[in-house]
């Protein structure tokens, strides 16, 4: 079987190349974890945020890629009832995808994705409540394992991929786990035990998937990589010989959301929360975790 290091390259060698700029406005999420809206989806807690949010990146013209993770489709067994308790999020996702500013990764929870039938089965069509009929949804919407953003001037590449090649039992044995979190962990999950095949939820394995990942960015020249999995947000800063590896974090932190936005040739941290006004009223806001970095500061090593 192949190693960590093997999955990943494979992945960054078979990525979807998308040319960028300093024009260019990217917004990048993962691990929503969208579910069913029951006491066990973590999504639930945080969808008006995320709807929000969405809204903001479609407005003021940004890319939304999803960086795995999306669908939480270990706990559930049909996708049909995550689109029905999601069905405005979906939505507003479709206003990206119609304007060409929609890229998906797959994960471990979505790593069924990877079968273009299951993707168009999925999402080719809604039912439409008001129309009393099926409506176009995303029919031609793809997943893929990585993406590599190429600055179509300077050639600086970054790598977006979900992480979990550098996780054994969430990549290789994605079923197996799978079948434990839908028939045991989803039920416990009500009442507040963890699920220990999460990297999010088992520290331990947290660190060594992200060491992992960081031996890959080391042997490949530094390269820029951005990912998700572990639900740890991380931003190094540049030109302090730090490795180049970003994780974006999750939409299921307690309370926020955070993603890491490109915009201006810049590259930072965010996080989305509820906050409350000096009167009382409440509000969601955006502020930097990380404030902005020139994207060209972080440097790679050609091999």
């Amino acid at each position: 079987m192949f190693s960590s290091q093997d999955r990943l390259t494979k992945a960054f060698k078979e990525a979807k190349r998308i040319p960028f700029n300093d024009q260019s406005k990217f917004i990048f999420f993962s691990d929503c974890h969208r579910g069913d809206g029951s006491f066990a989806d973590d999504f639930a807690n945080n969808r008006n945020v995320y709807q929000h949010a969405l809204r903001y990146y479609f407005e003021n013209n940004f890319t939304y890629i999803e960086l795995g993770d999306g669908d939480e489709l270990w706990e559930n067994l049909f996708f049909k009832d995550i689109l029905e308790a999601n069905k405005s999020v979906y939505l507003q996702l479709q206003k990206f995808y119609l304007e060409n500013r929609l890229e998906m990764i797959y994960g471990n929870h979505d790593m069924v994705y990877r079968n273009q039938d299951i993707v168009k089965k999925n999402f080719s069509e809604y039912f439409d409540i008001k129309e009393a009929k099926k409506l176009p949804l995303m029919p031609n919407l793809k997943f893929h394992e990585g993406i590599v953003l190429e600055n179509s001037e300077t050639k600086q590449e970054i790598f977006l991929t979900h992480g979990h090649q550098a996780d054994f039992m969430n990549y290789v044995g994605w079923k197996f786990n799978r079948f434990f979190v839908r028939i045991l962990w989803k039920p416990l999950q009500i009442w507040g035990i963890k699920d220990p095949t999460s990297p999010a939820k088992n520290y331990l394995e947290l660190l060594k998937v992200e060491r992992k990942i960081k031996k890959w960015i080391s042997d490949n020249g530094n390269k820029i990589t951005i990912v998700g999995h572990t639900h740890r947000p991380h931003f190094p800063k540049p030109l302090k010989n730090e490795l180049n590896f970003f994780n974006d974090g999750s939409c299921v932190h307690p309370r926020s959301i955070t993603g890491i936005e490109i915009e201006d040739g810049k590259i930072a941290l965010i996080k989305w929360f509820i906050d409350t006004k000096d009167d009382g009223i409440l509000q969601i806001v955006k502020e930097y975790v990380e404030n902005p970095e020139n994207i060209s500061d972080y440097k790679s090593i050609d091999l």
